[in-house]
């Protein structure tokens, strides 16, 4: 019998958006023609330099991250949908294939043409529900659209649909967020996506910090919306598996759970990162030298880093306690090899501390676990 191909997922960057909102640190692109054929041509090229490395794989998720990927355009994405099907071992059936969109972006006639070239997944930025909010967070769209954009995403014939949901935002108070988890519980979606607001570098918000920290939910308040969000989610059949991320139950993401688990993916469009063949690398974040570098027959790396064993090892054991399910160490073991008696020490304080739950040779993160993440990942890495 022939060996089973490794199972991985594929990534592709692209950054075009309408506008970029005041705390993205993503790279992204005016939405213009010219820079989308500068784009494709790049792709197509990068695409062919990674072939070899595909040919005995299994594409488990593909994923279409930004900037906004539904603004591409249906005949640009279906493109990169044929190379995929033409050239590598994909089962367009089974595999996950999930687009990004933003409400503004969506209407019936988009997301039919969109499933019709085999999307079968969409993202939606939903990110609040207050339209004072969504005015503070530069969002183009407004609470009626994308409760609108949701339900002609599904009437589509996508019914896998997955929205992100922000929280500790400017001025934003527990009723406010308790309102848009009240609504959200009510749309069509299999999953949801959590994050908190975060200040980055190089962002607007960023230089205007000293302002914005003033307004934003104490920790206290925060740790509020995040358990208040964990009790009606889960009671609307929105189980939570992962830290961030809740679904119903056959719909947890394939694309981040493999994330979570250490499985490769490789990145391609400018500025994609790629965990690969023990490698972690970054493309370069400018469409123009991206593409130079292609029509020179180089890979467009930024960076490229060779990943510790042990190190690595750490990094992975901390990811993948991030799933509710935790991890039978016997079985990590097995496969990653054995851990250090340092590492095993800090289990056993984290343990004693209340952070980890553990049942013979399983683990997992209590709720002061979850809550407190950050600081078992510090403890680990």
């Amino acid at each position: 019998m022939p060996s089973p191909k490794e199972s991985i997922s594929l990534y592709f960057h692209v950054p075009f958006c309408t506008h970029k909102c005041g705390y993205c640190h993503f790279y992204v692109l005016p939405n213009r023609q010219d820079l989308k054929n500068i784009f494709m041509q790049a792709l197509a090229k990068e695409w062919s330099l990674r072939l070899p490395d595909l040919m005995d794989k299994e594409i488990v998720s593909i994923y279409f991250g930004g900037g906004t990927p539904s603004l591409l355009g249906v005949e640009y994405l279906g493109e990169i949908i044929e190379w995929i099907k033409r050239d590598v071992n994909f089962d367009p059936l089974t595999t996950e294939i999930t687009l990004e969109a933003n409400p503004e972006t969506i209407t019936f006639s988009l997301m039919q043409a969109y499933a019709l070239v085999g999307v079968n997944r969409v993202s939606i930025g939903i990110q609040t529900l207050s339209n004072t909010l969504l005015e503070k967070l530069e969002r183009q769209h407004s609470a009626e659209k994308a409760i609108e954009a949701v339900w002609a995403s599904y009437e589509a014939g996508l019914k896998n649909l997955t929205v992100d949901l922000m929280y500790d935002l400017p001025n934003q108070t527990l009723a406010i967020w308790k309102e848009t988890l009240l609504q959200v519980s009510k749309l069509p979606i299999k999953h949801l996506s959590l994050y908190n607001l975060t200040i980055e570098p190089h962002t607007t918000f960023f230089k205007y910090r000293d302002l914005l920290l003033k307004t934003l939910p104490d920790p206290d308040l925060s740790l509020q919306m995040y358990e208040l969000a964990q009790a009606m989610l889960n009671s609307c059949h929105l189980k939570q598996y992962e830290i961030s991320a809740f679904a119903q139950e056959g719909f947890q993401s394939k694309h981040n759970t493999g994330y979570w688990a250490g499985r490769p993916f490789l990145g391609l469009g400018p500025s994609a990162f790629s965990y690969w063949k023990g490698k972690r690398f970054r493309n370069i974040a400018h469409l123009n030298r991206y593409a130079y570098l292609l029509n020179n027959g180089n890979f467009p790396l930024d960076f490229e880093e060779q990943l510790d064993p042990e190190a690595s090892q750490r990094e992975l054991l901390a990811i993948r306690l991030r799933m509710r399910e935790g991890i039978d160490l016997k079985t990590f073991q097995q496969a990653h090899g054995a851990l250090s008696q340092e590492t095993l020490q800090n289990l056993t304080c984290l343990e004693e501390q209340g952070f980890i739950n553990k049942e013979s040779s399983r683990i997992s993160l209590s709720q002061q676990g979850v809550l407190f993440y950050d600081t078992v990942a510090t403890e680990l890495i």
